[in-house]
C-alpha cells in the first residue's frame, strides 16, 4: 500500500514537472517572459529531481547515497562557478559544453541499463533499440558539442577541418554503426554495445570537423535535439517518464530551431553538414582591387548626432571585442539627442540562435529596440545611417545579386539600402563564407577600422561634443 501511494506521488509530481517544462519553454519564447521561463523550467526540474529520491527502486545503501551526493554536488558547483565566471560573449560554446555533457549522460545511461537488463535476462526488442539509440545519438552528440565547443572558443580552427579520405572514412564509420546495430539487435552482444559507443564517439568527431563556425548556430542546434532524443531513449529504457518528456520537448524544440535556422540561411541541413565535402566554394577570389572609403570618428560622429534614424547592426566581431555595453551607451547617447535608434538583428548573426538579443539584454537595450529581420528589412532605405558593428556575411548584398556566391539566396539585412552605411571592422578580412562583402565598397559606405570596443568608446565621446 505504501509503495503504490509512492508511485502515484511520484506520478502525479512527474505529471507536474511536465506542464511546468512545457509552460517555461513557452515562456522561453519571448525576451521578456525568457527569465521567468527559465525559472520555472529550473524548478520544473529540480522538483522532478527530489521526487525521485522516492522511488522504491532506489536501494538505499552508503555507497549509493554517497555516488548521488558526490554527483549532484560536483554538478552544481561545477555549473554554478562556470555560469558566475563565464562572460556572456562565450555562451555559445558553453551551451555546447553542457549539451554535450546531457549527451555523455544518456549514452553512459544507456549502456549501463543494458548490462542492467542483460544480467537479468529480460532484455526486449523495444528496449534494445532505446538502447542502441540512446548510445549512438547520445555518444555523437557527446563528441560532436565537445568539438564545436573546441571550434568556438578557438581551442583549434573554426575552418572545415579536410584531411585525405575524408568522406570515405565518415561513410564507413556510419555503416559500422548500422553493421553493430544488427549485432547488437540480433545477439545482444555486450561487445556490439560498446564498439557501438566507442565508434559512435568517433563519428561524432568526424561529423562536426568538416564543419566551419558560420555554420555552428545550425550545428549546434543539431547536437542539442540529438541530446534530447537521446534521454528521451533513455527515459524508455529506465521507465522515466519526465525524462522521456523532457527529452522529447529538447528535441522537438531543437528540430523545429534547426528547420529554422536553416531557413534563414537558404541551405540545406544536409548542406550544412556535408557542404566540405563538396567542391572549393565559388567566389571566395576577387579579380581586381576594389576602392574602399574610410571615415573619422569625427565625421561618423556628426553624421549620426544629426540623423533622424539610425539602425545598429551587431554581429560577432561585437561579440568578440565584447563592445555591448559600448553600443548600448550610442544607442542612448543619441536617442537623448533625439536620434531613434532601432537595432536589426539578423537569426544567424553570432554563434547560437539569440547570440545578439542575449548580449544586447545584457547591456540592458529595451526589448522593444530589438527587431528581428523581417520586421526591420523595409525600415533601412527610410534609415539615414545604418551602422554595422562586426557584421559581414549577413549584410552582404551578394546573398542577392551573385548568383555564383556560396551565401546566394541567404536572407540577409538591407544595410545597403539606407543613405549612409558606416562599417566598424579590424580588417578587411572576409567573414566565415571566405568571401568579399560587396558592402564594404558601395558609395554610400564608410569604414571605421579598428577594435569595436575601443572605436564605440571614441565615437560615444564625439557625440557628446558634436
Amino acid at each position: 500500500m505504501i509503495e503504490n501511494a509512492r508511485l502515484a506521488v511520484i506520478d502525479l509530481t512527474y505529471l507536474i514537472s511536465a506542464v511546468g517544462l512545457i509552460f517555461g519553454l513557452r515562456r522561453l519564447s519571448a525576451p521578456r517572459t525568457a527569465r521567468s521561463g527559465n525559472q520555472i523550467v529550473a524548478g520544473a526540474l529540480l522538483l522532478a529531481l527530489l521526487v525521485t529520491l522516492l522511488d522504491p527502486a532506489i536501494h538505499w545503501r552508503l555507497p549509493n547515497i554517497l555516488i548521488m551526493v558526490l554527483g549532484v554536488g560536483i554538478g552544481a558547483v561545477v555549473s554554478i562557478y562556470i555560469a558566475r565566471i563565464v562572460p556572456m560573449t562565450a555562451m555559445p560554446q558553453m551551451v555546447a559544453l553542457f549539451n554535450g555533457m546531457g549527451g555523455g549522460t544518456a549514452a553512459l545511461v544507456s549502456v549501463a541499463e543494458f548490462y542492467r537488463y542483460a544480467s537479468e535476462g529480460s532484455l526486449s526488442t523495444g528496449e534494445l533499440v532505446s538502447v542502441a539509440f540512446g548510445t549512438t545519438i547520445g555518444s555523437i552528440a557527446l563528441t560532436g558539442s565537445l568539438i564545436a565547443f573546441a571550434k568556438l572558443q578557438e581551442l583549434m580552427t573554426g575552418r572545415p577541418v579536410r584531411f585525405p579520405l575524408q568522406l570515405p572514412i565518415n561513410v564507413a564509420a556510419f555503416v559500422g554503426i548500422v553493421v553493430l546495430w544488427v549485432w547488437l539487435l540480433g545477439f545482444t552482444s555486450a561487445v556490439a554495445e560498446w564498439l557501438l559507443f566507442a565508434l559512435a564517439l568517433i563519428f561524432g568527431v568526424l561529423l562536426v570537423l568538416p564543419v566551419g563556425g558560420a555554420d555552428m548556430p545550425v550545428v549546434i542546434s543539431v547536437l542539442n535535439s540529438m541530446t534530447g532524443l537521446a534521454a528521451a531513449a533513455a527515459g524508455f529504457v529506465v521507465g522515466n517518464q519526465i525524462l522521456v518528456i523532457a527529452g522529447a520537448l529538447v528535441g522537438a524544440s531543437g528540430s523545429l530551431l534547426t528547420v529554422l535556422m536553416s531557413r534563414a540561411m537558404n541551405r540545406s541541413l544536409a548542406n550544412v553538414l556535408f557542404g566540405a565535402f563538396q567542391a572549393a566554394r565559388r567566389g571566395t577570389a576577387t579579380a581586381e582591387a576594389k576602392p574602399i572609403r574610410e571615415a573619422t570618428v569625427e565625421d561618423v560622429a556628426v553624421l549620426m548626432a544629426y540623423a533622424n534614424e539610425v539602425i545598429i547592426v551587431p554581429g560577432y566581431g561585437l561579440a568578440v571585442a565584447q563592445a555591448q555595453h559600448q553600443t548600448a551607451e550610442l544607442a542612448a547617447e543619441l536617442e537623448r539627442r533625439g536620434v531613434e535608434v532601432k537595432f536589426a538583428i539578423h537569426p544567424v548573426a553570432g554563434r547560437m540562435p539569440g547570440h545578439m538579443n542575449v548580449l544586447l539584454a545584457e547591456a540592458n537595450v529595451p526589448y522593444d529596440k530589438l527587431y528581428e529581420m523581417e520586421q526591420i528589412n523595409e525600415e533601412f532605405q527610410r534609415a539615414d545611417v545604418a551602422l554595422v558593428v562586426g557584421a559581414n556575411d549577413v549584410v552582404n548584398p551578394a546573398a542577392r545579386s551573385d548568383p555564383g556566391s556560396p551565401i546566394y539566396g541567404m536572407p540577409i539585412l538591407n544595410v545597403d539600402q539606407a543613405r549612409n552605411v558606416i562599417v566598424i571592422k579590424r580588417s578587411m578580412r572576409p567573414g566565415f563564407a571566405g568571401i568579399e562583402n560587396e558592402l564594404f565598397h558601395m558609395p554610400q559606405t564608410r569604414m571605421l577600422f579598428g577594435d569595436a570596443k575601443e572605436v564605440l568608446a571614441r565615437l560615444i565621446e564625439a557625440v557628446k561634443a558634436a
